[in-house]
């Protein structure tokens, strides 16, 4: 017979929400909308989902359970739009390794705790762009059941490359080994010609994604040489997107380099990941197509400073990193002063786990005001994850997804690092 002492935190990950109605009454409450603390105010949810926000001097209906956070600022559940959660940061010796022995139910059970980690920080959301052997499609599933503790994902399935692109898998093996395990295709993520682009597209539909996400350019972690050169044409980028747009996919490109990001966003991409070395001539492309920029300065902090360690990275890597980490968050800055639409997002993977947080400081040290650091990772994450009306804001009808933090994260965004309460979909996962 299981215990109480087990069965408590048992129920807490797998009930979809308290069966009766839950007041959450808040010292401070963000809103996000209207770009105002306001106090005094309790959130009430029932069935997982935000019913009303009321005055704390009301009436409280039968069977309610009261919850009182009289220090926190509650807040909507925060999105991360660029995180890889079946995978983190190692030293390149390590990856090598696993690329070549770990099983992907090695990667499957790792990734477990990755997930909590990330939900405990208070991101309730994900966009994970990118994994290989369906590992991000079933933990999106796993978590969906709750099997096990995660935030909400919308994950890309596996990323499309071209061949030797920075998302192709085969990259890291040797000669005898490819020629062993074959040429990969557009199944395996692998695109040469636009023929192969649209089939890609199909392929991540059954393997179940829910959008598309391209490397654009030459990566920073990938074992090439160059991490900036432009790998698709534009005519097969306009493959994808168009065919994206008969399955309903939105599509990300990863891209550093600035050719990579011209003809991604001419060729009608929704977002562009990291576009370290955009220009005026890409930024006004980028307000002219409508697309949105999710910057990813920490993946670009972290691997400046790895860098620096001399059995970090491989000598390939090494240089790239040095390059392009310190560069994100200068033209994050220059991009916010020219009114390009920003998501939050932190290639979370490159880095630790659940440290997503730091972004806003990065953002914040960067030029942009708090409250739009904030509105990134809530109002704006979900706009382009078409989820305006569910999700980034805490109102009747919304998701019941609710953080808190001490103190005022609009006098101190740093308090966004440590969570002191966490709700998804009306469970609660952490609290004082």
């Amino acid at each position: 017979m299981r215990s109480a002492l087990f069965a408590g935190p048992l129920l807490l990950a797998t009930l979809p929400a308290f069966a009766a109605p839950l007041a959450i009454d808040c010292g401070r409450l963000l809103d996000v909308k209207a770009g105002a603390l306001r106090s005094g105010l309790r959130v009430i949810v029932e069935g997982g989902k935000i019913s009303a926000v009321q005055k704390q001097g009301e009436a409280l209906a039968a069977g309610a359970t009261r919850i009182a956070l009289p220090d926190s600022t509650c807040l909507p559940g925060l999105i991360d739009m660029h995180v890889h959660l079946t995978d983190e940061t190692q030293k390149q010796a390590d990856s090598f390794r696993n690329a070549l022995s770990a099983n992907p139910q090695d990667l499957a059970y790792r990734s477990v705790a990755l997930a909590e980690r990330t939900l405990l920080a208070g991101f309730t959301t994900v966009r994970d762009l990118g994994a290989g052997d369906g590992l991000n499609v079933a933990m999106k599933r796993a978590i969906a059941a709750g099997h096990i503790r995660g935030p909400r994902m919308f994950t890309a399935g596996k990323s499309i490359a071209t061949t030797g692109g920075h998302a192709d898998p085969s990259n890291v093996l040797s000669q005898k080994f490819n020629r062993a395990l074959g040429t990969p295709g557009p199944m395996e993520g692998v695109v040469n010609g636009v023929d192969e682009a649209r089939e890609a597209v199909r392929a991540r539909y059954k393997e179940g994604a829910d959008l598309i996400k391209i490397t654009a350019t030459g990566g920073v972690l990938s074992q090439a040489s160059n991490g900036q050169n432009a790998q698709f044409g534009e005519d097969e980028i306009r493959a994808i997107t168009s065919t994206a747009k008969d399955y309903g996919f939105r599509v990300a490109a990863h891209a550093h380099g600035l050719e990579g990001i011209k003809r991604a966003l001419r060729g009608g991409v929704d977002s562009i990941e990291h576009g370290t070395y955009m220009d005026d001539e890409a930024i006004a492309l980028f307000k002219k197509h409508g697309a949105w920029y999710v910057p990813t300065i920490s993946a670009g902090r972290f691997v400046a400073e790895k860098s620096k360690e001399p059995d970090y990275y491989s000598p390939l890597v090494r240089p790239k990193a040095a390059a392009i980490g310190p560069q994100i968050q200068e033209t994050f800055g220059r991009a916010w002063k020219a009114g390009v639409k920003i998501a939050f997002g932190t290639d979370a993977g490159v880095f630790p786990h659940g440290d997503n947080a730091r972004e806003f400081a990065y953002m914040v040290e960067a030029g942009m005001p708090p409250l739009e650091a904030i509105r990134s990772a809530t109002l704006n994450a979900a706009q382009l994850l078409d989820q305006a009306g569910s999700l980034g804001s805490l109102e009747a009808g919304y998701s019941a997804d609710l953080v808190a933090v001490d103190g005022d994260p609009l006098a101190d965004i740093s308090r966004l690092q440590k969570t002191a309460f966490v709700m998804k979909d009306g469970v609660i996962y952490k609290q004082p």
